[in-house]
């Protein structure tokens, strides 16, 4: 049964009329360049569809270029695709798609071998072979990796060099995606942006692919860029699609923790490799969790903040000292940090703590990327594909990145074919608010309000209170941004998070478990009866979202063996 929650949101920001912007005419759009995106927009050009490619950043600004660990594909004997897909059904708790699982993993090796003709470059052993790291919740060293903890860096330069030679795509630089715009049948036929130079603009697109990452910058501690505010899922959402298992928001166990410092992720590699985490007195608490410090990510997240509170300290400590090899040379990227804070990573204790990481909830889609609206497609971490269920296997991120991102750009090529529109007329759906005399909203005090009760009340642990307090603080600032916000991109940015994060909110007040990457303190145990996702749907009253339906979807597929 679906129940109905009021939302109040409007369903378009601004008011557009297509004789008075400039209009770009495209057969395929592309928001978002990290590996899922730049894997769509090349192949969408090499099916012969002329594409735009729009980053909020730059080029090389994504969320991809900061991965450390690596792809996880099989690509060694001993290992099979049937324990790849295994591995990945029993770390997501029961929700993997186990269809969708097998399928991308299936097309990991091909997209490596298509990686690595692009000029990517692996780490290999002396005898040539692949050389392969371990990482928590995998039964089996198949990761691949680059640079030793550069994967990311070596992915998206790669990437880079394809995407500015490619004569079928274009890039717009410093785009900022305000809404995507509908057809009068809803289907998705382009976007209303704000350029580089400060001006409205609109891409009309036979097809529109969205590849704008996750939604990190909800939380105070997290891995993810400032562009992470979750925008694709937000633009998504306010167009009709539909949002699945948004409660999922995966914490990576180690960000490097010092005081007023930017947070760095410490891969899980060096734990792969023999680090060990121990308390502010020397001990090292891990050893009697199933897998140790290897335990899926959720497990170790919780350990460490608990032992935190236990030990009233700020963080825990990564002893590398163990390592076989030395940490410099296996971890140059770590290393080079650790450094610059007076930090010897062969020989001191790296302070550490969990931060947001991965939003594995996110746009509906198949294994192909289609949302449930036409027109439109969401691949990478914006996307709800199957493939992680209720907790990502690590490295499997850019695995569904390249696998998906491809299957989408040739999928929306060939359904942009032939499509052409004529010119519009889009209208917000309320006419805006007259703010009283000197009324303004503080947008960088809200969001930094946001972040911090997202840390509170939705991160690592949550309870039923603290949700629907949360809910209504929620509320609120929403209300207050999108009436008395200023119509730029920080206000933009402020109210994608505040829809986001109130779906995070309202699915993990309905989910009355704890599964994955979901603890809900009030009830610490699994329920059957929520082996389910949560599906959450906006519902439109002239062109403005009042409600949002809410409803369980039982997975049907068969539990992994055990």
């Amino acid at each position: 049964m679906k129940q109905r929650f009021e939302l109040d949101y409007p369903g378009r920001l601004l008011s557009v009329d297509s004789r008075q912007v400039p209009i770009y005419r495209f057969g395929v759009l592309v928001v978002g360049a990290g590996v899922a995106g730049a894997s769509a927009a090349l192949a969408a050009a090499e099916s012969g569809i002329e594409v735009a490619l729009l980053t909020k950043a730059g080029l090389e600004e994504s969320n991809t270029i900061y991965a450390q660990g690596g792809v996880a594909a099989v690509l060694a004997d001993g290992d099979s695709l049937a324990a790849h897909v295994a591995d990945t059904l029993s770390v997501g708790c029961g929700l993997g798609e186990r269809a969708v699982v097998e399928s991308i993993v299936r097309g990991g090796p091909g997209a490596i071998a298509e990686l690595e003709r692009r000029g990517a470059h692996w780490d290999r052993r002396r005898d040539g072979s692949y050389e392969l790291s371990r990482e928590g919740g995998h039964s089996q060293a198949r990761v691949i990796h680059a640079r030793g903890d550069g994967t990311g860096r070596e992915i998206q330069h790669t990437f880079g060099g394809a995407l500015r030679a490619h004569a079928r795509i274009t890039h717009f630089a410093d785009t900022f995606v305000i809404d995507l715009l509908c057809a009068h049948d809803g289907r998705v036929v382009g976007a209303l942006v704000r350029t580089a130079r400060g001006e409205l603009a609109v891409f009309s697109a036979g097809a529109v692919v969205l590849a704008t990452g996750g939604a990190g910058q909800l939380y105070r501690e997290t891995t993810n860029p400032a562009i992470a505010t979750g925008d694709g899922v937000a633009i998504g959402f306010r167009a009709g699609a539909v949002v699945r298992d948004p409660e999922f928001f995966q914490f990576h166990p180690t960000l490097l923790y010092i005081a007023g410092a930017a947070r760095v992720l410490i891969s899980e590699i060096v734990r792969g490799a023999g680090g060990v985490l121990r308390d502010r007195h020397g001990s090292r608490f891990m050893e009697s969790v199933p897998g140790a410090e290897l335990a899926p990510r959720d497990v170790v997240s919780r350990a460490i903040f608990k032992r935190m509170v236990a030990t009233q300290d700020t963080s825990a400590y990564l002893d590398l000292s163990s390592v076989k090899g030395d940490p410099h040379a296996l971890f140059p990227l770590i290393s080079r940090v650790c450094r610059y804070f007076g930090i010897d990573i062969a020989r001191d204790p790296v302070p550490v703590r969990p931060g947001a990481h991965y939003w594995i909830g996110g746009l509906e889609a198949d294994a192909d990327g289609r949302t449930t609206v036409a027109g439109l497609w969401a691949v990478g971490e914006c996307a709800s594909s199957g493939l992680h269920g209720a907790n990502r296997l690590g490295s499997n991120s850019l695995l569904e990145g390249l696998v998906v991102g491809e299957r989408a750009g040739k999928c929306a090529a060939e359904e942009a074919q032939g499509r052409g529109i004529q010119d519009w007329r889009v209208r917000a759906s309320r006419a805006p608010t007259v703010a009283p005399d000197g009324m303004r909203v503080n947008v960088q005090d809200v969001t930094y309000s946001l972040k911090s009760l997202m840390w509170r009340q939705l991160g690592i642990e949550r309870s039923g209170a603290e949700i629907e307090d949360a809910q209504a603080k929620i509320r609120l600032w929403h209300r207050a941004v999108s009436e008395l916000g200023t119509p730029e991109p920080a206000t933009w940015e402020l109210v994608n998070l505040l829809t986001v994060a109130q779906l995070v909110a309202l699915g993990a007040r309905l989910r009355t478990e704890s599964r994955g990457v979901h603890w809900r303190a009030d009830h610490p145990a699994p329920d059957p009866d929520w082996r389910a996702h949560t599906r959450c749907t906006p519902v439109f009253v002239e062109g403005h979202i009042a409600e949002v339906g809410v409803e369980r979807v039982p997975i049907e597929a068969e539990l992994p063996v055990a």
